[in-house]
């Protein structure tokens, strides 16, 4: 069986920074170390237009809502490892978000992660769909 707990860890630990930054309780430096873990090659294709985001696009979104969604609570399920290989991983993953507007949202998430020669691990690609 293959292990991809290491992949599954990264994608909590940015959700709870995620969660924490857009709440408006992030601990200084949160945007710092969240934008840390995005490839210089980070694209992303939004769940709601289709459109594909590169990592200058992410960046400029999380700091224009940092703070914005007050009582943010992110719930993740459904972890599930697609591909492990030496240079990184896909993995899957279900993604509940409520707030305190009562503003719900519902998607599916498939990463793409790239292995650094440091054991960093780094999002590469990311596609959402809402469910």
């Amino acid at each position: 069986m293959i292990d991809y707990s290491d992949f599954f860890e990264e994608v909590i630990q940015t959700h709870v920074e995620i969660e924490q930054w857009f709440a408006g309780v992030a601990p200084e430096g949160t945007l710092g170390n969240l934008l840390a873990r995005f490839s210089p090659d980070f694209s992303m294709i939004t769940p709601s237009t289709g459109n594909r985001m590169d990592v200058t696009a992410v960046s400029e979104l999380f700091r224009r809502l940092g703070g914005q969604r007050p009582g943010l609570k992110i719930t993740l399920s459904e972890l599930t490892g697609i591909d492990r290989h030496a240079r990184g991983a896909i993995v899957s993953y279900r993604e509940h978000q409520i707030d305190d507007s009562a503003t719900q949202t519902d998607r599916r998430a498939t990463v793409v992660f790239e292995k650094q020669a440091s054991g960093a691990l780094l999002w590469r690609h990311l596609h959402e769909t809402f469910c």
